[in-house]
């Protein structure tokens, strides 16, 4: 690792300005992510910009009845607080699957969702990847891709998104809050990923320069009846190899309201919206479920080794549906 400066700072127009200072600074939260990039010689940042002291740690109720949560926050006080728990089950669930007790302590929401993927030639230096050195080539699409996308990807990068937080935050139409030198802006969850397309390497649609302050959640009532579940390749913390967030309305048998994204399967957290529309308004019937599924993985373009994907995917589509149907038919 080489030298890098390290400075503290207590107020937002003191961190954008500090890195508007320095083009080759980058903003440290917990560290959970960026410290391992670091180390790995992926990331290399001249000064490390501390914002944990910043007052984004709280999370409230807004105005139309909705959640803000603090950039700061930690994924531990995300994933315990009572009105996450109560009103965004999928969400507390999927901070929970995300990672040890130890990492929830330290990462924060705005490093989640900046976190980068864990492609092993992204992480590798001794190897090309058009994520880290654009042009250079993806040799994960003749290599070792069995937990790389089938949905959205591009001749450019097969890489996967790893954050089970954002499956969650995507399901029920996030909004980040950022801060620039020209003030604040926000961005919709659906457009702050970027598609691959011949530009890995710029994955989000935040400004240069810009710190993200927070994450609003809109007033969802079919998100107190949601559900996270997450596959992965052993018992312990592992990143998912498929997960699924899934809220469902059903009335009289037939589905009123319905959400569902998916992760592990894309470059970044996947809503699934051609499901929904297949679903809304049709019977809520295992059937029904798999047609879906099979109507949002239709797009699905598999390697040699991911085609499992599919399958797997399918599955816990209807799985979680009939489990939250059954749910509300108790």
């Amino acid at each position: 690792m080489r030298e890098f400066g390290y400075q503290r700072v207590f107020d937002v127009p003191g961190a954008v300005a500090q890195l508007g200072a320095d083009p080759d600074a980058r903003y440290l939260g917990g560290g959970t992510n960026l410290v391992d990039l670091m180390k790995a010689g992926v990331e290399r940042p001249a000064l490390l910009i501390d914002v944990r002291e910043l007052p984004l740690d709280g999370i409230e109720t807004t105005d139309d009845g909705g959640l803000r949560i603090g950039a700061t926050v930690t994924n531990s006080d995300l994933a315990a607080h009572p009105e996450v728990r109560r009103r965004y089950p999928a969400l507390a669930q999927a901070v929970l699957a995300g990672a040890s007790g130890q990492l929830r302590n330290m990462a924060t929401v705005g490093g989640n969702l900046l976190q980068r993927t864990r492609c092993g030639y992204f992480a590798d230096l001794t190897k090309p990847c058009n994520k880290r050195v654009p042009g250079s080539g993806c040799p994960a699409i003749e290599g070792e891709h069995h937990n790389h996308a089938i949905l959205g990807a591009s001749e450019h990068c097969v890489a996967i998104h790893p954050s089970d937080m954002g499956v969650a935050l995507a399901a029920f139409d996030a909004v980040i809050s950022y801060e620039t030198a020209d003030g604040p802006g926000e961005l919709p969850l659906a457009e702050f990923y970027l598609p691959v397309g011949d530009t890995p390497h710029v994955e989000t649609a935040l400004p240069s320069g810009a710190l993200i302050t927070g994450v609003t959640l809109p007033p969802t009532p079919v998100a107190a009846v949601s559900r996270y579940r997450k596959v992965r390749e052993r018992a312990s913390y592992a990143f998912a190899i498929g997960s699924i967030a899934a809220a469902l309305d059903v009335q009289d048998g037939v589905v009123r309201e319905v959400r569902l994204a998916l992760g592990a399967v894309a470059s970044r957290p996947w809503r699934a919206r051609e499901a929904e529309r297949v679903l809304t308004g049709g019977p809520a019937s295992a059937d029904a479920f798999a047609a879906a599924a099979d109507a949002e993985l239709a797009a699905a373009k598999t390697l040699p080794h991911n085609g499992y994907k599919v399958t797997l995917m399918r599955n816990l589509v209807v799985a979680m549906l009939t489990e939250l149907t059954e749910e509300a038919a108790r």
